[in-house]
């Protein structure tokens, strides 16, 4: 156990900061990231049914489409591991039929324990608004996907945080989960470490959230290795239009999904309207490089490669670099 222990307070095990790294980069369908973090789970010494039945379990939270992508990514992972030789375990066997008479009823007593709180049928509020998501929930979810005992409770809701902290717009549900966490067991202590994993793989704006959730100080977004660059591109006239569309497509998902993406504010040249200019900023090295391997952003790169005549990207220095909190304070 000792072997195990993370070098900040000895909290998080290696299962349980891999299995978070696994969950957040599944969240955020970083697949270029997540596949060394699946194979460090693998040396980590988790099993190839724990982590396949975490990936299972997060289309509940993050979607079938990346869901489906990280377990394709964990499948060409196995795959190149066996090509090598390498023998990871299988584990426990994965239960795929539920059969009980009440599966609601079933789902509604796991949420109870979780909950520790009676759960009334349908569910008030949107429960009884949308009673086929309600028994989704229960019937699947806390049934179906819970039944199996290859991950515990504690496990399944330290998944779930692990997602939830990495996706924006999903605050009432991490808190919710975190109370349910809290009840399996999880500490206060594990949630304030997990804060780092989640920095590592989405960013210090999503680790915010988690540690807004718990109580903790947040961090400054904008950090001392901000990068600040202009990028001027040329574009072949005939593919212009076709090209800003691209283009203003990608940079507004980019500055709604990319915590460490703080502007990307496309122009053109007055006298010369195939000549863009981007001011780009982010929050640091590590925002500049995760924004790249992006799945929107090497779409746009690969797409829009024949469109360019030319590119500089020319990386700037702050005079000032004290003023340009007052920048971001003018935007709020």
């Amino acid at each position: 156990m000792k072997a195990q222990e993370s070098k900040k307070g000895g909290v998080l095990n290696a299962h349980q900061q891999t299995l978070a790294a696994i969950a957040a980069l599944t969240a955020t369908g970083d697949q270029k990231a997540l596949r060394p973090a699946l194979s460090k789970g693998l040396d980590a010494g988790l099993a190839i049914n724990e982590i396949k039945e975490a990936l299972v379990q997060l289309y509940a939270y993050c979607g079938f489409p990346r869901s489906l992508n990280a377990i394709g990514t964990f499948k060409n992972v196995l795959d190149e591991r066996a090509s090598r030789g390498i023998r990871d375990r299988e584990g426990k066997s994965i239960v795929v039929d539920n059969k009980v008479a009440d599966k609601y009823e079933q789902g509604r007593k796991v949420l109870e324990e979780l909950t520790k709180t009676v759960q009334q049928k349908p569910s008030p509020g949107i429960g009884e608004f949308a009673p086929r998501a309600d028994s989704f929930l229960k019937e699947h979810l806390f049934a179906d996907v819970f039944v199996s005992d290859v991950l515990n409770y504690r496990q399944r809701e330290f998944v779930t945080i692990s997602a939830l902290a990495a996706m924006p717009g999903v605050e009432p549900q991490l808190k919710a989960h975190i109370l349910m966490g809290k009840n399996t067991g999880i500490t206060d202590v594990q949630l304030a470490e997990l804060t780092d994993v989640i920095e590592k793989a989405a960013g210090r704006t999503q680790a915010n959230m988690l540690r807004k959730a718990i109580d903790e100080p947040e961090l400054p977004v904008i950090q001392s290795d901000m990068m600040v660059r202009i990028a001027a591109i040329e574009i072949v006239p005939e593919y212009l239009e076709q090209y800003k569309a691209i283009l203003k497509d990608q940079s507004s998902v980019s500055l709604k999904i990319e915590p460490g993406v703080i502007s990307i504010f496309p122009m053109y040249q007055q006298d010369k309207p195939t000549v863009l200019k981007l001011v780009e900023i982010y929050a640091n090295k590590e925002a500049y490089d995760l924004h790249i391997k992006s799945v929107h952003f090497q779409q746009y790169k690969t797409t829009t490669l024949k469109m360019v005549k030319s590119l500089e990207l020319v990386e700037m220095g702050a005079i000032s670099p004290e003023a340009m909190p007052l920048i971001f304070e003018k935007l709020k």
